[in-house]
């Protein structure tokens, strides 16, 4: 064989294990980029464009952000025939749980929507659960914990050991008031206790309204305690006993959803840090880096951490129980 012949088979060689790394790069961008659209948009492209029943769910410490009320406002025009609303939280802000409740009363004037309770659903998170048309309690799950509450802590006592004193020039006795480096003035603990007891009464006026209570009824709920999904019901605070399947089939035979419809997760739409951080940890899995994946989401997950401000709606266990 010629030296030419040669040349041309090494050639024809290293051609084709060319092509084979630019299919296999090309492969990878692809996979990147779809990963950075599924995250980007969930299942709400195909949501969006056939019928099914949306599940929206609502974790964590509620703060009423934007990104979760466009979400629930986005539902309003999709193709969505019914809503089920996946509870498991202690609560939020008061402000917060507000904007989620209002959100979701504006969709269940469109769309009919259940609330679905498999864990906790307490304080604001009972709020955002008002918002739906029915309320469905697992039989252990926890509803309820009616109530406000104002916490600040309180240095005074530290400072004044080790001879420290924070001198203040305020225009009003009240102004900035409590700011936890001096003692708590009565004027002060009286403004902060009108504040408590001024959202305390929105908060049982709403639920005496939604869950259609009289005076009674009402007393005997709004302690702050938490009850269980079976006395939730006997209380009125919940309509039906059960799980996912129990609110599809109350779509079905009391809001005339069709039956059999798929039920697709429509999730909030995450910040730019966690795209970010979770389209490389599905790049990273996709090449078998496990570990390497599940630093890459936490790290996402710490970047979108939020902080709670003002009055709170949160249901908080005393140690040990």
């Amino acid at each position: 064989m010629s030296a030419t012949s040669d040349q041309l088979i090494d050639r024809r060689r290293l051609q084709r294990r060319l092509s084979l790394w630019r299919v296999l790069a090309f492969v990878a961008l692809a996979v990147a980029i779809l990963a950075i659209g599924w995250r980007a948009v969930g299942l709400r492209g195909a949501g969006a464009v056939v019928p099914h029943i949306a599940r929206l769910s609502i974790g964590g410490l509620i703060t009423g952000d934007d990104d979760t009320i466009k979400l629930i406002d986005g539902l309003t025009d999709s193709n969505a025939s019914g809503v089920l609303v996946d509870i498991g939280s202690p609560g939020g802000t008061v402000t917060g749980s507000e904007r989620v409740y209002k959100a979701l009363r504006r969709l269940s004037a469109k769309k009919p929507t259940v609330a679905v309770v498999k864990d906790l659903a307490a304080s604001g998170a009972y709020i955002a659960a008002l918002g739906t048309d029915q309320i469905v309690a697992e039989d252990n799950a926890l509803v309820g914990s009616i109530g406000v509450l104002f916490q600040f802590p309180n240095f005074a006592g530290a400072l004044d050991k080790l001879g420290v004193k924070v001198e203040t020039i305020k225009s009003s006795p009240l102004k900035a008031s409590p700011n936890g480096l001096e003692p708590t003035t009565p004027e002060a603990k009286a403004a902060i206790d009108a504040l408590v007891v001024d959202t305390y009464g929105w908060f049982k006026g709403l639920v005496k309204s939604r869950r259609n209570m009289n005076d009674d009824q009402l007393a005997a709920v709004v302690d702050g305690r938490v009850f269980t999904g079976r006395q939730g019901l006997a209380l009125h605070l919940v309509d039906a006993l059960g799980e996912e399947q129990t609110a599809i089939k109350y779509l079905h035979e009391k809001r005339n959803v069709p039956d059999k419809l798929p039920v697709y997760d429509w999730k909030r739409k995450t910040g730019f840090a966690m795209k970010l951080f979770g389209s490389a940890g599905d790049v990273a899995r996709f090449v078998g880096l496990g570990s390497l994946a599940g630093v890459l989401d936490e790290a996402g997950h710490l970047a979108e951490a939020r902080s709670m401000e003002g009055l709170v709606a949160v249901w908080e266990p005393s140690p040990g129980t």
